[in-house]
């Protein structure tokens, strides 16, 4: 039963997450990005908040591990997310997810430097040029055009590595604040850091439009990718782990390609999905002994 849970809440995540990056493409039509980002995780912050309030009294951070933990969380799992909206201005929400897909090879790359048992092996360096090059084919840069080419990707690879940064600090200090407050405070600060930086920048605002197609993107993104997503996400990172937990970001691709080219008419590049591939084979270098491991010990759980 503990098996079916987990593979469901990992199926769900991926749908959910898939899902965000074409509802971005559509939520930018209508709200500049540091806006449009800063109005979806205070969405989010004052559900998870409000819920955590209502149904535990554990709902604001006690010890110092939750003050770390909300503070890494914040600043830069959610608030580093920002630049995901800016980037998504700059290229398709295919190639945005399919860049995003590198998270389980930066997890390492990040892990060897914030976590002294973690060290890199030669077969690991190798895996991590190949999984680069392939977010560098799948993004298909422009000798001709290469600075517009290339910012929007670049901009999306910096919210991932941000977010890898994120996801592994939460995992280093434990923090026993429940999942669902823990969640939300990291929002309301991510939230209020791309509100502040929104203003200081002097987004756009005179043209936001409120359009049906502009409140059910914030809705989706506010309440089913970042409302439920990511207490899934925080849920099972602290079950599982940053390597096991980031792997959904190898279906999140799928869904995402998928849905941009069905509902958005976005073109399915062949060097996308090749890029995918590639990434896909640096993972599997980098931790081939891991996955070895993890399905050994699922077949033997099974028996």
């Amino acid at each position: 039963m503990t098996r079916t849970r987990d593979l469901t809440a990992f199926l769900l995540m991926t749908l959910l997450f898939g899902g965000a990056f074409p509802a971005i493409e559509v939520g930018l039509r209508y709200l500049p990005p540091l806006a449009l980002a800063a109005v979806r995780y205070a969405a989010s912050a004052a559900l998870l908040l409000g819920y955590a309030l209502a149904t535990t009294d554990y709902w604001r951070p006690r010890t110092r591990a939750d003050w770390l933990a909300v503070l890494a969380g914040g600043v830069f799992f959610i608030g580093g997310s920002g630049l995901t909206f800016v980037g998504q201005r700059y290229t398709t929400a295919g190639i945005a997810a399919v860049v995003f897909s590198a998270i389980p090879i930066l997890t390492v790359l990040v892990g060897h430097v914030l976590l002294p048992d973690e060290r890199l092996s030669r077969r690991g360096a190798l895996g991590l040029v190949v999984g680069f090059l392939g977010v560098a084919i799948s993004v298909r840069p422009d000798p001709a055009n290469l600075g517009s080419g290339v910012l929007g990707p670049a901009l999306v690879f910096a919210a991932a590595l941000s977010v890898t940064v994120g996801t592994v600090l939460v995992r280093r200090v434990s923090p026993p604040m429940p999942t669902v407050a823990l969640t939300g405070w990291a929002m309301a600060l991510g939230a209020t850091m791309q509100a502040g930086l929104s203003a200081a920048i002097a987004e756009e605002t005179a043209a936001v439009r409120l359009d049906p197609a502009a409140l059910l993107a914030v809705g989706y993104l506010a309440v089913f990718a970042s409302g439920i997503g990511f207490v899934v996400y925080f849920d099972l990172l602290a079950r599982f782990g940053p390597l096991e937990v980031n792997l959904v970001s190898y279906l999140v691709p799928v869904v995402s390609v998928a849905v941009g080219w069905w509902l958005l008419d976005e073109a399915v590049y062949p060097s996308t999905l090749a890029g995918f591939g590639v990434v896909v084979v640096g993972f599997l270098l980098l931790k081939n002994r891991e996955l070895a491991a993890e399905l050994a010990r699922y077949r033997g759980a099974a028996r």
